[in-house]
């Protein structure tokens, strides 16, 4: 595994929006070996948030109708043509392995506030 990070204040981890979505529909972007574009319902408003998940599943349709987390307050990103509105958190792609949803233990409402 890789080393823990430099220690960050209380106030800078508060500065990160994170919440859960429900991801409605996962697109292949066309051109792109590894992007994903989902469509993301927070209850109030949808996104468009691109993964690099591609290549990292079988069948990266399945993740469809589930909920997980998302950082929603990044400065959007364009990417492949497209812009991405958030990003998808995962658990594993960082240290090398096959990468899973960070997801709920049971379904809350679409919007809820993580940390």
């Amino acid at each position: 595994m890789s080393p823990t990070k430099p220690t960050v204040t209380f106030s800078d981890f508060e500065k990160l929006d994170i919440r859960v979505g429900t991801i409605e529909l996962a697109e292949e972007v066309p051109r792109s070996e590894k992007l994903v574009r989902l469509t993301v319902d927070f209850g109030d408003h949808k996104r468009k948030i691109l993964s690099g998940m591609k290549k990292e599943r079988f069948n990266f349709r399945e993740i469809e109708g589930k909920q997980a987390l998302f950082v929603v307050n990044l400065e959007p990103r364009k990417m492949m043509g497209e812009i991405s509105e958030g990003m998808l958190f995962d658990i594993g792609s960082a240290d090398g392995i096959l990468p899973v949803l960070a997801i709920p233990e049971s379904r809350v409402p679409n919007g809820v506030r993580a940390g």
